[in-house]
């Protein structure tokens, strides 16, 4: 199923931002790459709040937030009606968040994963 995936990160979750995107248009998704641009540094939650107000339009069907531990994003992100946000640095976690938690949003931390994985 070919989705709409929005994408945010902050400056500590720059570097794994475009190896995400990269991975999300390998298996078939449309991504909208809501930022940031650099590694300058940023306020997380400028960027997970860009990604929460795609899924609640319904302009993406899911969203991907990446900061330094996953866990600033994860907080704020479910702060938003709609948006129901995990950590998963496994395929299995993630599976499962969606399957029968109804997660939308999946947090990475850009400083804790390495790119490979």
């Amino acid at each position: 199923m070919t989705m709409k995936i929005a994408v945010g990160c902050d400056h500590a979750g720059f570097p794994l931002k475009e190896v995400v995107i990269e991975a999300a248009k390998a298996a078939g998704h449309e991504v909208i790459d809501v930022g940031t641009f650099s590694a300058e540094p940023v306020d997380f939650p400028d960027f997970t709040k860009k990604v929460g107000e795609k899924i609640q339009s319904g302009e993406a069907e899911r969203g991907i937030l990446v900061c330094g531990s996953g866990i600033g994003a994860c907080i704020a992100a479910n702060k938003m009606k709609g948006v129901y946000a995990s950590i998963a640095h496994d395929t299995y976690s993630a599976a499962q968040g969606v399957m029968h938690d109804a997660m939308n949003v999946l947090c990475l931390g850009g400083r804790v994963i390495d790119p490979n994985l």
